[in-house]
């Protein structure tokens, strides 16, 4: 068994399996993206465990985690087989009993196991410390509906370094937002999918990212990350309103009423009353261009706030339209 430090274990995750031993729940929460969970104990077997540990003492507890896995030996000498690797990862929360004791087993079958010093912990202690160096970040800004998403898509095509934040988030950044994506992953889970898309980066080359809140839906930013974003170059995307209301009514006039409605009424203190009967009886009305009119109002406003704080990062304006994002994209690429 050889006991490996956390810039190891990520070069190698990628080409080996790696093992998570931790609970369901505590994987659920966040693990490192591509591991697999094979827990020693189920969420209610760790609090029991746990219990045993703090009132009765190590031993006791090591003789009663024995007893529930004892059974399930065959099973996890099985499951690894099935990985087609004689090389395996494995990991538990702090690089404790968990993997070490699953590392022996599967040893002594004779696989190559490499534990990670510091388990799940260490990493999260690397996500950290990760977005504390100087990166080369470059920020597309604009207003809602500006295609800042689509932009960074048809850069990504031509070869640039891209992470979108949204699309991490299952969430498009707006009281209208979650209707469009999956279910949000926790901000844990989050942060660790956003640190695997910047290490599979070259760290030379710029790396675009739109600019967003702190939270996103539900879901927090890396703090050291936000704060580099903050002060990162940025490029502000300038469409006319016309061609925003667009591409607002496309994505999300076919989102069914009731959400559109509750969505509204999610922003109603902000947009004022009056403002918000507007809106929605346009959307009960099927005048959909109309409520995003009156809703963007707000949005626009609100978003032209935060840009006035970040002024000193805007290094250029740049005029878009459907007609020329191509052309921006390709532009862009090519900034110093």
């Amino acid at each position: 068994m050889h006991v490996i430090e956390i810039d190891q274990f990520l070069k190698n995750k990628n080409e080996f399996p790696v093992l998570d031993t931790r609970s369901p729940g505590e994987y659920e929460s966040g693990h490192m993206p591509g591991a697999i969970n094979l827990p020693l104990f189920n969420n209610d077997q760790r609090a029991i465990i746990g219990t045993i540990y703090k009132e009765e003492g190590r031993e006791k507890a090591i003789k009663a985690g024995l007893k529930l896995i004892g059974p399930k030996l065959v099973d996890f000498i099985e499951i690894a087989e099935s990985l087609g690797s004689k090389k395996l990862l494995i990991h538990c929360w702090r690089g404790g009993m968990r993997s070490s004791s699953l590392a022996w087993l599967l040893e002594l079958y004779g696989f190559d196991i490499h534990v990670l010093k510091g388990g799940y912990k260490s990493y999260r202690n690397y996500l950290l410390s990760f977005f504390d160096q100087p990166l080369k970040l470059k920020i597309v800004a604009g207003t809602t509906g500006s295609m800042k998403t689509r932009l960074l898509q048809e850069m990504e095509k031509n070869g640039a370094q891209i992470v979108d934040l949204e699309g991490l988030a299952h969430h498009q950044g707006s009281a209208f937002g979650s209707h469009m994506e999956e279910m949000q992953p926790t901000s844990e889970q989050f942060q660790n999918d956003i640190l695997e898309k910047f290490l599979s980066f070259s760290l030379e080359q710029p790396i675009w990212l739109e600019d967003e809140s702190f939270i996103i839906g539900k879901a927090h930013l890396i703090a050291p990350l936000y704060q580099l974003m903050q002060e990162s170059p940025r490029f502000h995307i300038v469409v006319p309103k016309e061609q925003r209301l667009e591409v607002l009514v496309k994505g999300y006039g076919s989102l069914p009423k009731d959400k559109l409605i509750q969505s509204t009424h999610d922003i109603a203190k902000k947009l004022g009353k009056e403002n918000c009967e507007l809106a929605i009886g346009h959307i009960e009305n099927g005048e959909m261009s109309q409520a995003a009119s009156i809703i963007l109002g707000y949005y626009d406003k609100a978003y032209g706030k935060g840009l006035n704080k970040k002024s000193k990062t805007i290094v250029r304006e740049i005029p878009m339209s459907l007609k020329n994002l191509s052309e921006v994209a390709a532009s862009l690429i090519n900034v110093e």
